[in-house]
Formats: structure tokens, C-alpha cells, sequence
């Protein structure tokens, strides 16, 4: 790399407050642009920290407030591939304040509807105006469709049944694959050089459907810092719901407890209707979800929670005790989400495993497959 492209690279990471240090590095038009639309969200940070734009010899025609929130979009969208506009646009709800971005129908129809936009507007939408609030709607269903679409054909291969050898699958799955019969239907093809079978049809077990029914009950923390997992357990429940021989019961909670088992089989509706805040009371939550019980031994029970109890720890562990003596499987996810990475106190964890739950933190195919290892 060229010293004069060097410094061209190392002034736009900098920004225009690099100007006086690197006199040398002249922006080609596209590389001004370029400039234009990152000092246009990030210089908003410098700004805040008492820096000033140093706008020395530049003119009027590149300051960055000609620019509106729309247009900034339209200039992202051009300069950069998918998926560094999703990180810039993340920046700048999540960290840079920016929030004409979510006030905006206009800017909402341009915005790249994504996981992390979406974490933002279920946030903001109860103070949104009914216009943006119907804008809000439309990007929360594109973002959970292409989720569901995703994550439907994991969930159902999981939850199909068990294993049968004496039926055949398309369905080609790791679980399903069937090595005896593999080798034995291609044992005409091995290869006495290499001293191998050269596989050339692979055979899958089919599965047994269940029968029997089975309740699941999620029973979900919808304080702030369990946001991404409240869009998978909604996700996750009206995939469930879908299922046959299985009753889900969706509960979520705070300090309030709100069934939206009804609403179970529509995320987008479930997201809609969280309420992000206020305190936490598991104990209450997990007395609710007792009383839903009918059938202990083919229940599910499902604690999505960073398990900070607000409430009376006492009747969280009781209610934890009683179910697990009753026999219902109980399951504590401190996270279901895509990187499966927790923040959740690890004390309460203990205390509720030494009473029977099971802890973990889980994607949420490997949620799935959980749940099919429960009720096979």
C-alpha cells in the first residue's frame, strides 16, 4: 500500500478532526462522501466529549448538516455493502442518540430492517406517535418472518418424533442419517486404492410422530436486559404452537404478569404488546405458571430470566421445589438467543438448580432440540 493511500485510509478512520495532522491526505469524491456520511453520525459522539469541527478551508458544501437523517440513509446504502450499514445504523440508534431515526415513518421505510433495529423499536414504540407506531408494526413483522423462515425447519426436524429405521426421510438432517443403511446401499461403490466407500446416496431414518400431548410453558422476563430474548421466545412460540399434540402457554412478566397465551401463535403481535421496565418478580410469575399445571409430568416449564429476583426469593425457590417434586421438567435459560451469551446473576442460578431446574443458556435451534429430547 502506497504512504499516500495510508494516510487517505487513516483520515477517513479519523475524521475530519485529522485534518491539521494529515494536511497531505486528499479525499478522492467518493472517499468525501464517504467522509461525509460517518461525520455525519459519529462527529455527533466527538461533539459531546467538547470537541469542535474544525472547518477550516472546506467551505459550506460538505458540512455534514445538509445532510437530513433520510439522506444520510440513502448515502449509506450507496457507499457501503449490507452489512456495514446494519453496524453504522445500530450505532446510531443504540449509541449515538440518534432517535429522529425511529420518529420518522420515512426514515423507517428506508431504515434495514434487522435483529438489532428491531430491539430498538420494540424499546421505543411506547412513545411512538400511531403513525410511526404502524411503521414500527410493518418492520417488526419483516424482521420475524425472516427469522421464522430460518429457524421453522430446525424447530420442526427437532420436535418431528423419534427416529424410526423402518421408515425412509427426505428430510436430511444429522439426526436422522441412518449410517447402517448408507453403507450398506453403497458398498458396490467402495474404492480398493483409497480403501474407502464412495457414498453416492445417503439414507435418513424417518421419525415417529408423537402422539401424546405435551404443554409448554414459557414464562418470560421482559426487563430491558432480556430483550433478545424475548424476540426469540416469541418467535419460538408461535413455531411451537404450529406443532401438532403440543399446547403452549406464553406468559410474560415484570412486576405485572400479562398471559398472552392467546396471542401465542402471532409474534408480532407478542412484541406489539411487551412492555419493556419496571421491576422483576419471578416469584409471582412462577406461582401463575403453577397454577397452569394439569398434567405435571408431560409439562415443560420454561424460565427465560437473568434471574435478578425483585420479589420474595423464598417463594421463588418454594414454587421451583414444588413443581420439581410434582415431577414437571423445569428449564432456566439466562439467554435464548442467536449467540446464546448470558448476563444474569449466577448465585440465583445455583439456588434454583440445587431445587431442580435445569440452567442454561441456549440458541434457539438448540433450544429445539432440547425440548425434542424432553418429549421423544
Amino acid at each position: 500500500m502506497s504512504e499516500k493511500m495510508s494516510t487517505r485510509r487513516w483520515r477517513l478512520v479519523l475524521g475530519r478532526y485529522a485534518e491539521r495532522s494529515l494536511p497531505g491526505a486528499e479525499l478522492s469524491p467518493t472517499e468525501q462522501r464517504t467522509d461525509r456520511a460517518l461525520d455525519y453520525l459519529y462527529a455527533r459522539e466527538m461533539e459531546r466529549r467538547g470537541l469542535r469541527r474544525d472547518k477550516r478551508g472546506r467551505g459550506g458544501s460538505l458540512d455534514p448538516s445538509q445532510l437530513t437523517a433520510l439522506g444520510w440513509l440513502g448515502e449509506l446504502r450507496d457507499l457501503f455493502p449490507k452489512s456495514v450499514c446494519e453496524t453504522v445504523q445500530a450505532h446510531a440508534i443504540d449509541n449515538l442518540g440518534m432517535g429522529e431515526l425511529l420518529s420518522d415513518p420515512k426514515v423507517l421505510d428506508a431504515l434495514e430492517p434487522n435483529k438489532d433495529l428491531l430491539k430498538s423499536l420494540i424499546a421505543f414504540k411506547g412513545s411512538a406517535d400511531p403513525a410511526v407506531r404502524d411503521k414500527i408494526r410493518e418492520v417488526t413483522r419483516k424482521v420475524v418472518e425472516d427469522i421464522v423462515r430460518k429457524l421453522r425447519p430446525q424447530v420442526e426436524a427437532a420436535l418431528a418424533g423419534r427416529p424410526n429405521r423402518f421408515r425412509r426421510s427426505q428430510l436430511k438432517s444429522m439426526q436422522n442419517f441412518d449410517w447402517r443403511a448408507t453403507i450398506r446401499d453403497n458398498l458396490k461403490n467402495w474404492d480398493g486404492e483409497r480403501k474407502r466407500i464412495i457414498a453416492d446416496r445417503l439414507r435418513f431414518h424417518g421419525r415417529s410422530r408423537r402422539r401424546l400431548p405435551w404443554t409448554i410453558i414459557l414464562c418470560v422476563d421482559q426487563s430491558g436486559s432480556m430483550l433478545s430474548s424475548t424476540i426469540y421466545a416469541a418467535v419460538m412460540a408461535s413455531i411451537l404452537t404450529a406443532l401438532p399434540s403440543v399446547e403452549v402457554r406464553l406468559i410474560v412478566f415484570d412486576t405485572s404478569i400479562v398471559d398472552l397465551s392467546s396471542e401465542a401463535h402471532d409474534a408480532v403481535e407478542v412484541l406489539m404488546s411487551v412492555q419493556l421496565g419496571g421491576g422483576t418478580d419471578i416469584a409471582s410469575a412462577m406461582e401463575y405458571c403453577e397454577g397452569l399445571v394439569t398434567q405435571p409430568s408431560r409439562t415443560i416449564f420454561v424460565l427465560i430470566s437473568d434471574f435478578e429476583e425483585g420479589g420474595s426469593v423464598a417463594r421463588m425457590l418454594a414454587a421451583t421445589r414444588r413443581m420439581a417434586s410434582a415431577r414437571v421438567t423445569l428449564l432456566g435459560l439466562g439467554a435464548l438467543s442467536d449467540d446464546a451469551a448470558p448476563v444474569y446473576d449466577r448465585r440465583m442460578a445455583e439456588r434454583l438448580s440445587g431445587n431442580g431446574m435445569t440452567i442454561a443458556a441456549l440458541t434457539p435451534d438448540r433450544f429445539a432440540e432440547w425440548i425434542g429430547g424432553v418429549i421423544a
